[in-house]
């Protein structure tokens, strides 16, 4: 007969015999289940069943022969009680089996996720690169064609408005490497283009600035301003004989408005009748891919006047 304290060091010792031995066989049964990839292209249910019956097998004899070791034999009589040890065991590992599965799924299903945001972010900024591909060629057209009605007319106010392209030319370049630049740069380009359109519109361009300080660090994307003031421009003093007024504004917005940049014009919206309309529709697109869904372009008409309003969100 054994004592309280001896029969509880033998089942202590029995129990961390059997712990032990299921880790090891949970180890064994790991490396073998990641050599063969049977969770690939589902799960090979009839190769994996009868190995967890090997394993609940051989976890029960040794089980048992610690059961031997431990107890005098006539202990485990019969063979009743070898049905419920198997089970146990077999459940034991079909747990475990199971388990590692859903851990294994749940991880690739996290990798492919962002596996598949990589892609969706490399397509954004394909997409954006295109976009902004087009815009340049457009607007460094429109600036050619400046500066050559004006080489006939007066060569060195044309050396001036070449020089002001080249900062234009460096401004593009530079930005188109990124899909977003600091404000203060955005104007920068703004200004220099004015300043070729105001040497080949004289007194007929008149233009004011209304930038508060403070918001010159928030990040548009490239070319969006430029391409609205190209349009007043083009629309809003070049078809007038009497030139126009362009009024550039930008201001902190409310809500999910960090900013808000204003280009107003004097004339009408149907002034661009004869407009493809491919630099605002670019303008609109470059502003969701680059800023997001709540990014905008707002175009309307108001006692005389014509407002393209841009809504920048908060960017990191």
């Amino acid at each position: 007969m054994y004592g309280g304290s001896s029969q509880l060091r033998i089942v202590v010792t029995i129990s961390c015999w059997g712990s032990l031995g299921g880790l090891l066989l949970s180890h064994l049964w790991h490396g073998i289940l990641r050599r063969r990839d049977w969770a690939a292209n589902g799960l090979r249910w009839k190769r994996i069943l009868p190995s967890l019956a090997l394993l609940a097998a051989i976890q029960t004899a040794s089980v048992t022969a610690a059961f031997h070791v431990m107890y005098p034999p006539d202990v485990l009589r019969g063979l009743a009680w070898l049905p419920g040890a198997l089970l146990f065991w077999f459940g034991v590992f079909l747990t475990w089996t199971v388990f590692y599965f859903t851990t294994l799924s749940l991880r690739r299903a996290a990798h492919l996720e962002a596996e598949t945001l990589r892609l969706q972010l490399h397509g954004r900024e394909a997409e954006l690169r295109a976009l902004q591909a087009q815009v340049n060629p457009h607007f460094f057209f429109n600036s050619l064609n400046s500066v050559r009605a004006l080489i006939f007319e007066d060569r060195e106010a044309a050396a001036h408005m070449i020089d002001q392209l080249a900062n234009l030319m460096r401004h593009a370049l530079q930005s188109s490497q990124h899909a977003t630049v600091p404000l203060a740069a955005e104007l920068d380009a703004v200004r220099a283009y004015l300043a070729i359109e105001q040497i080949r519109f004289e007194e007929r361009l008149r233009v004011s600035f209304d930038i508060p300080p403070g918001i010159d660090h928030v990040r548009v994307p490239p070319m969006a301003l430029q391409t609205l003031v190209e349009n007043a421009v083009k629309y809003g003093v070049e078809t007038s004989a009497d030139g126009g007024d362009i009024r550039i504004a930008a201001r902190r917005g409310a809500g999910m408005d960090a900013l808000q940049i204003e280009v107003a014009n004097t004339g009408e919206l149907r002034g661009a009748s004869g407009s493809t309309g491919i630099g605002l529709r670019n303008a609109r697109q470059r502003l969701q891919l680059a800023c997001g869904e709540h990014a905008s372009l707002e175009l309307r008409q108001q006692a005389g006047w014509v407002y393209a309003t841009i809504h920048l969100p908060e960017l990191a």
